[in-house]
């Protein structure tokens, strides 16, 4: 009888593969089953037993050499539910491109609501039965020739869709950490890994790079985007300055409903911190501040704000690896921010915006303090 602690086949992960993985292991919106296969795939890529591994996330050295088996065979399509007898269900174009969800293969062969159920961590019959409902909305919109035998060709918005998607799935990846600065950005690996075709994900990293998240380097490729110490410190330097100048304005000035829209950025940030998704609470965060800088009045600053939102995108996808405190109480933090605007001081709220923005959660200042 073979010993249950050898280690198996071989299991290595490329650096898409393993954004997904650690992505879908967080839970971040993913179901529980899909949750313990990703943990278990990720504790085999570092080379441990089935045994090990079975006695770390509590379940059987059988169930770890199950997933670990059909990840080997099937890649991210293999951590669905078990697979039936028969030819898979497929969706032909218009279906594909009238659901977001779906998928392309490079190959041109529809997805398969398997393939997709696995890619996005839910079930088959979910697929499907959004499928239905988007397919249905989809013809009775005039986009399908219902009755012809040839359906009607998708409309152009479709890549688009996918490309959002995809987008929005490597731009996570980023903000969490998953796909850390100086790691490159391949395409046709992200396309393998969300199961589209290479156009959707060109489009979503051209976007990326756009923004200053992704940096092109002639003939090296794309890559995660750097920020050196200097870059870091002059970038929060210009911060301080323009913070603290529309902080100092606007206190007094702001409108109840603008405080309103500020307190709802903060409720996004602690719901984004209870769920520790952190590309959510960053949006919220930036849009606050944002914020705070149009109700100062004076729209040269909110101009100069603009031109430093990707720096502060590249300084916090580096700092929101390092950081180690609470997310919750980083939320809550901003509420005084809010408080202060509504009062009368302006040398108070310039003084607690100011000692915000020299912040906490740097590459240049120790792991528990906060942006």
């Amino acid at each position: 009888m073979p010993d249950a602690g050898r280690p198996k086949s071989p299991l290595t992960l490329s650096p898409a593969e393993r954004a997904a993985l650690s992505h879908l292991a967080a839970g971040n919106g993913t179901n529980p089953a899909m949750r313990i296969r990703s943990r278990i795939v990720l504790a085999c890529a570092e080379g441990q037993s089935n045994k090990d591994v079975a006695d770390l996330l509590a379940v059987t050295p059988g169930t770890v050499g199950k997933w670990r088996r059909r990840f080997l065979r099937m890649g991210m399509a293999g951590l669905d539910d078990g697979m039936r007898s028969g030819r898979p269900r497929m969706v032909d174009r218009v279906q594909l491109g009238a659901v977001g969800a779906g998928s392309m293969a490079d190959s041109g062969h529809p997805a398969s609501t398997r393939e997709v159920a696995a890619v996005h961590g839910v079930s088959q019959s979910t697929v499907a039965r959004r499928r239905r409902e988007e397919i249905h909305q989809y013809r009775t919109g005039g986009g399908l020739a219902l009755g012809s035998a040839q359906p009607a060709p998708p409309p152009s918005t479709d890549i688009e869709l996918l490309s959002d998607r995809v987008y929005e799935a490597i731009r996570g990846w980023i903000l969490s950490g998953e796909l850390a600065p100086g790691m490159r950005v391949v395409e046709s690996e992200i396309a393998r890994v969300l199961g589209t075709s290479q156009t959707p994900a060109r489009e979503a990293v051209r976007r990326l790079a756009h923004e200053g998240l992704v940096t092109y380097r002639p003939r090296l490729g794309n890559f995660v985007t750097e920020i050196s110490q200097v870059e870091a410190r002059e970038a929060r330097e210009v911060r301080v300055l323009l913070e603290t100048a529309a902080a100092r304005r606007a206190t007094g000035h702001v409108p109840p409903e603008e405080l309103d829209l500020l307190r709802i950025e903060v409720q996004r940030m602690t719901e984004a911190a209870e769920h520790h998704d952190i590309g959510a609470f960053r949006e919220a965060d930036l849009r606050f501040h944002r914020q705070v800088l149009a109700t100062s009045g004076n729209s040269m600053l909110l101009k100069v704000w603009r031109t430093l939102e990707p720096a502060l995108w590249n300084l916090q996808v580096v700092s929101n690896a390092m950081y180690a405190g609470d997310w919750g109480l980083m939320a809550r933090r901003h509420i005084d921010l809010v408080e202060v605007l509504a009062g009368t001081d302006p040398e108070d709220a310039a003084r607690l915006f100011s000692a915000h923005a020299r912040g906490e959660s740097s590459i240049t200042r120790p792991a528990g303090r906060h942006d």
